[in-house]
């Protein structure tokens, strides 16, 4: 998604506060018998500001060569938007950084953002424009009439390439392996659609709860294809079929975490639901999935954390509480200092869920970064929430030399 610059940050960093910390001291749960662990997560890269603008592509395989020789890393999440939303949607490009990521020793986990599908209907990204004259959509061509975009920048066929590539195989990773559960195989039977959503999975990992849901930005693929001044019925299935099957993800991954007592769960998805850019209008259609989180979360008890990518800022918060201590990158790459705003301003429902926290990456723009994310359950009753950790949680932000 094209970004505006965030809102100014206050120019000194203050902790977190603690407060958050006291009501992680009921949270600890089972999990003492379970190892440390580390994993890395990125997102939204590599990113181009056009469609000849190739330097974080011929970047992205010496970034991913420093992550994979990192020996405490067991293995990795990539958020989605494998390129920006200034480059063409294309089959060549999908299966490029699809080799890139199966040379990864480090099993990678990886879940798709609206860059690569649900954005690919707009012109910039190879797809086309809406003739209000006519009532059709000009398709952007090259000088042999041949498509931009893969299948005109159609979204459901750009999410179907998507899957064919990089989930031909449900249940497996991208570069190591590495056991996952997909919804493709583990749907409930009520819902057959939810089959087609194989690129949700879940997993565990030394009784913690992982799980990712494809959710993107663009209002949860709600602007309407083209331009055009409606969303098509297609647009609507699609919405309504994807969000149904997520809601039922959220809900078959906390099941899973609560009867088998994991002392912590990570949520993994694309969109920035509390995005400072946008309005609560452009973020309606998120409100749906937070109230899932939320609740599932609460009646949890035990600590949440979601990543999540889209708005490519570096930030580390609790948009469930609201006033909740916040710390921020005040520009691409510098060290974060405390925010001058309240994400949970931008979805203001009443929420008040103590145990969750969220960290957006780092994304889009240079240095190219990933998070180093270690889980110690030795920290998951008594560790305080600050800059720097949350529970179980503690991370630090790496860009290496490239």
């Amino acid at each position: 998604m094209t970004r505006k610059n965030p809102k100014p940050f206050l120019k000194l960093a203050t902790p977190l506060a603690c407060a958050a910390a006291l009501a992680l001291t009921a949270c600890g749960g089972g999990g003492g018998g379970n190892d440390p662990f580390t994993m890395a997560a990125i997102g939204d890269v590599p990113y181009g500001s056009s469609p000849t603008d190739t330097a974080q592509f011929k970047a992205l395989p010496t970034f991913l060569q420093a992550l994979d020789a990192d020996q405490d890393v067991s293995f990795a999440v990539h958020l989605g938007d494998i390129h920006s939303g200034s480059e063409y949607c294309t089959e060549d490009y999908d299966r490029a950084i699809y080799q890139y990521f199966s040379a990864l020793k480090h099993p990678l986990v990886y879940t798709p953002g609206d860059n690569e599908w649900t954005d690919c209907h707009r012109a910039k990204q190879g797809g086309g424009t809406y003739n209000a004259a006519t009532g059709t959509i000009d398709y952007k061509l090259d000088a042999n009439g041949n498509p931009m975009g893969y299948a005109n920048g159609d979204p459901v066929k750009n999410l179907e390439l998507i899957r064919s590539i990089f989930f031909a195989q449900p249940g497996k990773t991208l570069g190591g392996s590495m056991a996952v559960h997909s919804q493709a195989t583990e749907f409930d039977p009520k819902y057959p659609s939810d089959k087609n959503y194989v690129e949700n999975v879940w997993f565990e990992k030394s009784g913690v709860l992982l799980f990712t849901v494809n959710l993107p930005g663009s209002s949860n693929d709600t602007v309407p294809w083209y331009g055009a001044p409606a969303m098509s019925d297609a647009q609507k299935q699609e919405v309504a079929d994807r969000s149904a099957a997520d809601l039922h993800w959220i809900d078959t991954a906390f099941n899973r975490a609560v009867a088998n007592q994991d002392y912590a769960v990570v949520i993994q998805m694309q969109a920035d639901m509390w995005d400072l850019t946008q309005t609560q209008a452009q973020l309606a259609q998120y409100q749906q999935f937070i109230d899932k989180i939320a609740q599932r979360a609460k009646d949890y008890g035990k600590p949440v954390l979601l990543f999540n990518g889209d708005s490519h800022i570096y930030r580390s918060d609790n948009p469930l509480v609201q006033g909740s201590p916040c710390i921020a990158e005040p520009s691409s790459g510098a060290a974060a200092v405390a925010c001058s705003d309240d994400a949970y301003a931008n979805q203001p429902h009443g929420y008040n869920v103590p145990n969750f926290h969220r960290i957006t990456v780092h994304g889009s723009t240079m240095p190219l970064e990933w998070l180093k994310l270690k889980v110690d359950p030795n920290y998951s009753t008594s560790a305080h929430a600050t800059a720097t950790r949350f529970g179980p949680f503690s991370w630090q932000r790496m860009q290496p030399k490239l």
